[in-house]
C-alpha cells in the first residue's frame, strides 16, 4: 500500500490520532514501526472489546510493521485507575501470572504470531527500584495528574485517590521509553495515560510516539462498555453456539457499532446493507451475516452454519405451543406435500403459493423454493404465524 492507503486503512474505526502529521512522518520511514498494546491480564478471557484494537494491531503487521503486545504483569498488581471513582483492589501474583498465560494463548487469534513480540513490563519495572522509581515520579507534578478527568472528579468529590493511582500512569508511559515505541494503541478510555508515554518519551530526548485511541465497544446491554464485570460480553474462546446467540441478541441500531469496529467487511458493503433494510429487508439477515462472520473467524465457517441451525431451531421452538407432537414421514416427499399431509395446509396447491410468497419458513429461514426439501431429522416447520409443527424425516 502507498501511504494514503495505508492511512486510510488506519483511520477506519479509530477514534483519533495524535498527532496525525506525525503519523504520515513516521510512515515514510525505511524502517518498520514498533507499534505497541499494552493489556494488564486482570481477567482470565480476552472478549470481542478488546478485539477492536487487536484488528488494528493486525493491520499494522499486514502493513509490515513490529507489533509488541505487552503484559502489564507489574502494573496489573497496582490496577489502572482509568475510569473508577474507587481504588481498585490490586490482584496477587498469582492472579496475574495465570491471568496471563491465558493473553497469551488468545491472542494469537488474531495476531501473527511470526510478528509478534509478546514482552512483559516486569522484566524492567521490576529493576528501577527506589531510586527509579522517584526520578520517575520527579518528571511529573500532582498538577498534571489532576488534569485527568476521573482524578479531578474524584478529588472535587473527595474520594480518595491513591499515591500508586498516580504512579500507574507514570509506569505505563515508561512502557513506551523501554520499547521505543512508534505508535501505541488503546480504547479511548486511555488517552492520559497513553499521552504520559509521549511525555516521558520527550524527558529521555526521544522522538514521541503517536497515540491512536480506538472507540470502546458497547457491551450486549447497549449501554455500558464491554467488559466481564458488567456481564456483557462474548468471550472469544465461547462456544460457537453461544457467540452466534449473544450477537444476535444485540439491537439493530447497535450491529452497525459492531459492524464498524469488529466487521472486516468494506465500508461500502456495510452501508448497502443498510439501504438495504431501508428498503424493507428484514434486519435479521444482516445480523446473521455479522454473526457467522465473527463465529467464523474465531471458530470455522461449518461451525457457524451449525450455530446458525442450531439458533434457528431455538426461535422457533420458543414460538412452538406447548405439548407438539412429532409428525413422521419418510424421506422423499416434497415439501408441499410434507405441508398438506401434516395439514398445515388444505391441499398442495396452497402449500406450493405459500411457499413462493416466502409464508413457509423451516427451523425459523424463510423458504421460496418450492423444490426444496426437508432434511433428514427433525426440524420445526412453521406456515404464516400460527400454523407450526415438529416434522421429523427418516
Amino acid at each position: 500500500m502507498n501511504i494514503d492507503q495505508a492511512l486510510a486503512l488506519i483511520h477506519r474505526g479509530a477514534e483519533q490520532i495524535t498527532p496525525e502529521k506525525a503519523l504520515i512522518e513516521k510512515l515514510k520511514k525505511d524502517r518498520p514501526l514498533v507499534v505497541k498494546l499494552g493489556a494488564d491480564p486482570t481477567a482470565p478471557d480476552i472478549h470481542l472489546g478488546h478485539t477492536v484494537i487487536l484488528n488494528k494491531l493486525r493491520q499494522f503487521q499486514d502493513l509490515g510493521h513490529k507489533v509488541v503486545f505487552l503484559i502489564g504483569d507489574f502494573t496489573g498488581k497496582i490496577g489502572d485507575p482509568s475510569g473508577k471513582n474507587t481504588t481498585r483492589p490490586p490482584l496477587t501474583t498469582e492472579q496475574v501470572l495465570a491471568n496471563a498465560e491465558t493473553y497469551q494463548q488468545q491472542v494469537f487469534k488474531i495476531l501473527d504470531p511470526q510478528k509478534t513480540d509478546i514482552v512483559f513490563n516486569s522484566h524492567w519495572l521490576s529493576k528501577l527500584g527506589a531510586e527509579g522509581m522517584l526520578k520517575l515520579t520527579a518528571s511529573q507534578t500532582v498538577a498534571r495528574m489532576l488534569e485527568r478527568e476521573d482524578f479531578k472528579k474524584r478529588f472535587a468529590e473527595q474520594q480518595s485517590i491513591g499515591i500508586h493511582e498516580f504512579i500507574y500512569p507514570l509506569l505505563q508511559g515508561y512502557d513506551s521509553v523501554e520499547l521505543k515505541a512508534d505508535i501505541e494503541l488503546g480504547g479511548t478510555d486511555q488517552t492520559f495515560n497513553l499521552l504520559m508515554g509521549r511525555e516521558l518519551q520527550k524527558h529521555h530526548n526521544m522522538e514521541p510516539q503517536v497515540v491512536i485511541t480506538m472507540p470502546l465497544l458497547v457491551g450486549l446491554d447497549g449501554v455500558k462498555k464491554m467488559s466481564k464485570s458488567a456481564a456483557n460480553y462474548i468471550g472469544i474462546t465461547e462456544s460457537p453456539e453461544e457467540m452466534f446467540g449473544k450477537l444476535m441478541s444485540i439491537s439493530d441500531n447497535l450491529m452497525w457499532n459492531y459492524f464498524e469496529l469488529l466487521s472486516f467487511r468494506r465500508i461500502d458493503e456495510i452501508e448497502q446493507f443498510k439501504r438495504d433494510i431501508e428498503s424493507g429487508r428484514n434486519p435479521k439477515e444482516i445480523k446473521v451475516l455479522l454473526a457467522k462472520e465473527i463465529v467464523t473467524r474465531f471458530h470455522s465457517e461449518p461451525e457457524a452454519d451449525h450455530a446458525e441451525n442450531m439458533f434457528n431451531q431455538r426461535f422457533a421452538a420458543k414460538i412452538m405451543p406447548d405439548n407438539l407432537e412429532t409428525i413422521e414421514f419418510q424421506h422423499g416427499l416434497t415439501l408441499s406435500q410434507v405441508l398438506k399431509q401434516a395439514k398445515l395446509t388444505s391441499s398442495t396447491s396452497e402449500a406450493l403459493r405459500l411457499i413462493r410468497q416466502g409464508a413457509v419458513k423451516i427451523a425459523g429461514d424463510k423458504v421460496e423454493d418450492p423444490s426444496v426439501a426437508l432434511p433428514v431429522g427433525e426440524q420445526i416447520v412453521q406456515v404464516g404465524k400460527r400454523r407450526i409443527a415438529k416434522i421429523k424425516l427418516s
